[in-house]
């Protein structure tokens, strides 16, 4: 099982919770959640004015031995707006623009993406169950 806490966070709201949304899916081949402003094919779907994200910016996928794995999909720009980063306790990882990591199985953390024009993030706490 993957389950996933995203928070939306501009920076009149630094530290505050507003706007959480939640999914998880059960660690089966071929599981995919996605993240982005598009509410038809995301199931974390950020505001529709964060241009920063795309229409489908994440895409977490279930691999055949039921490790989940995380894409930055390439957007329709050839530079992106926002950096992404993977947060594991005090170790941060950037994610390459179209890159693809996998998440530790049976352990937890955050992926971050952060605005590069204005101090908002999109924060996705995830726990991928052993």
């Amino acid at each position: 099982m993957l389950e996933l806490t995203m928070a939306t966070v501009s920076g009149a709201d630094a530290g505050a919770t507003a706007g959480m949304a939640m999914a998880e899916a059960p660690s089966e081949p071929g599981a995919v959640l996605r993240l982005g402003r598009d509410a038809a094919v995301c199931r974390l779907v950020t505001p529709d004015d964060w241009l920063f994200v795309s229409r489908v910016h994440l895409e977490f996928v279930c691999g055949p031995d039921g490790a989940w794995q995380l894409t930055w999909l390439r957007g329709s720009q050839p530079e992106p707006s926002s950096e992404v980063r993977l947060l594991l306790g005090e170790y941060a990882q950037p994610v390459g623009y179209g890159a693809t990591v996998r998440l530790p199985h049976g352990g937890s953390g955050e992926i971050v993406v952060q605005d590069r024009t204005a101090p908002r993030s999109v924060n996705v706490g995830f726990y991928h169950e052993a």
